[in-house]
């Protein structure tokens, strides 16, 4: 118990110290103002990681997962979805425009695109892009090989992985890793049964990987759910993933 608050500390100060690298970059969606964040590594000819972060917006996590892709030797951008002015101040709030996003998917296809446009244009190796988020972000990945997005592959982490029935399955040609936690209560049998019959009708190379023992934000350290030993898994199977795929 000592040693896993101990590792807990440790993971959210040293994240915290390598976030403030991250870098401001102002962008539009027509007159929407988007605020991203990207490594200091930005102008190499690099691999490239766009960060999908939860439902409050850009958080500690989506911040250091950032850094810690940068040690990587990726370059990594964090992508602004909802633009300034439009924060959620809540969970209720975050509910109602992470909602918005959900059913308008192809609102949040093009804030995904626009942001790895960014990340190109940081200096990411065109045909070596991959996508992460949490949470909500993690439904953005999904939706990033939905739409086709011209990304290598995709991670969800303990995303929203249930989608609009009345929407056809199609081609998808992204790779994709599920990392989903086994107790996470937004996740319904007919969702996980739906999400593998689209992969499979989409010949997808696909995996999922479920972890025991854990709830739904349980990678974030400030969480109650967190759990350190199956978040710490999830990162190395995320490195192996963008590993295989990118270099």
């Amino acid at each position: 118990m000592i040693r896993s608050t101990l590792l807990t500390a440790f993971l959210m100060t040293s994240g915290t110290i390598f976030s403030q690298n991250l870098k401001p970059v102002s962008y539009q969606d027509g007159s929407q103002k988007l605020n991203g964040l990207v490594t200091s590594n930005a102008g190499k000819k690099l691999p490239g990681v766009l960060v999908l972060p939860a439902w409050k917006g850009i958080d500690d996590e989506a911040k250091n997962a950032a850094a810690e892709l940068e040690k990587q030797g990726y370059i990594a951008f964090v992508a602004d979805i909802y633009g300034e002015g439009n924060i959620p101040a809540d969970g209720d709030a975050a509910a109602k425009t992470s909602g918005y996003y959900k059913k308008n998917f192809e609102a949040y296809q093009k804030r995904i695109s626009l942001a790895l446009e960014q990340l190109k244009k940081s200096g990411a190796t065109s045909d070596k892009i991959a996508v992460i988020g949490y949470c909500f972000g993690g439904t953005g990945a999904l939706e990033s090989a939905r739409g086709s997005l011209p990304v290598a592959g995709v991670v969800s982490i303990h995303g929203s992985i249930g989608k609009d029935q009345t929407r056809k399955n199609g081609p998808i040609s992204t790779k994709i890793l599920i990392e989903n936690p086994a107790d996470d209560k937004g996740v319904t049998p007919e969702d996980y049964n739906n999400l593998i019959k689209e992969m499979n009708e989409g010949n997808a190379d696909w995996q999922i990987i479920t972890y025991a023992h854990s709830k739904h934000t349980f990678t974030d350290p400030k969480s109650p759910d967190y759990n350190a030993v199956m978040a710490k898994r999830a990162w190395n199977h995320t490195l192996m993933f963008l590993k295989e795929i990118l270099k």
